[in-house]
């Protein structure tokens, strides 16, 4: 299969590289980039050692799958602006978690196939993000010849994937981002909180690094039921009160939003424990 890419950020780089390094293993091949952006064009071909294409059209008529990986805004208006009388037989892809295949609307039509691939993965760069790809997993939404196909690739690779429905892709982006950036904000409320207490923001991270990392990784391992400790878990009322005296309105409502969340697992960790006195100290509604 020849794999061309009409974008070239974080993701098609890092994609492209990732490729080009398992050619033969999954029978692929990185066939070249397009960019509205010249340059960036250029540095990822010259990056995976394949061509750079100055149009669309090029891309299509290089490569069996066409891999649009561009800002999601943009997947819409690339779709539209593709000439489909040469589409026939090929597979069109992006890469969007939020959105699926059918943003290539009528695509059955013109005898192409769809399919949207998303790695649960955040790209922070193009040039060395590509050696943890082989550890990532990937989710595949679409028509089951192009889900089929990528399967296999996936499977030649050794990456896992799980094909989901095109009606959760909302749902599950939504999962994927409170998984990824909304435990930044929460970290970051600690780490605020933390420089009160005379940290420096390099001694926040490291003083708090094992705490954190062991933590998440008792949850990957064994589930947050199981992992679950703390004054909240522990039904401590007197604490968790002194915390909500202390902390500041700009992090109250987060504490006491993720504090309820927490309660929910205590239940499940601790059933024959009684939690009403805590929940009513966290729960404004109730105040």
């Amino acid at each position: 299969m020849k794999i061309g890419f009409i974008g070239a950020g974080k993701a098609g780089c890092s994609l492209g590289k990732y490729f080009s390094g398992k050619a033969k293993q999954a029978q692929i091949q990185v066939s070249g980039y397009y960019s509205l952006i010249e340059e960036e064009a250029r540095w990822a071909a010259a990056f995976t050692n394949s061509m750079y294409f100055e149009s669309i059209e090029e891309v299509i008529v290089a490569s069996d799958t066409i891999i649009v990986s561009t800002p999601d805004g943009a997947i819409k208006n690339v779709w539209e602006t593709i000439k489909k009388d040469n589409i026939k037989g090929k597979v069109f892809c992006h890469l969007s978690g939020s959105l699926s295949s059918d943003v290539f609307s009528g695509i059955e039509e013109y005898g192409a196939y769809s399919i949207s691939i998303h790695p649960m993965f955040a790209f922070s760069d193009k040039e060395s993000v590509y050696t943890q790809l082989k550890d990532v997993r990937f989710t595949l939404e679409g028509d089951c010849y192009a889900v089929s196909l990528w399967k296999n690739v996936f499977v030649k690779l050794g990456n896992e994937v799980i094909e989901i429905s095109k009606d959760v892709k909302p749902k599950y982006h939504a999962a994927a981002s409170m998984l990824s950036n909304h435990v930044v904000a929460v970290l970051n409320a600690g780490y605020h909180l933390l420089a009160e207490c005379g940290f420096s923001d390099e001694e926040a991270r490291q003083f708090s690094k094992m705490l954190v990392s062991n933590n998440i990784e008792h949850v990957m391992d064994t589930g947050c039921v199981d992992a679950l400790t703390g004054p909240i878990e522990r039904g401590d009322v007197v604490t968790v009160k002194k915390h909500l005296e202390v902390i500041g309105k700009d992090i109250e409502d987060l504490y006491r939003t993720c504090g309820l969340e927490l309660v929910k697992i205590a239940k499940m960790k601790n059933p024959n424990r009684n939690y009403v006195e805590i929940e009513e100290v966290l729960d404004k509604e109730r105040i």
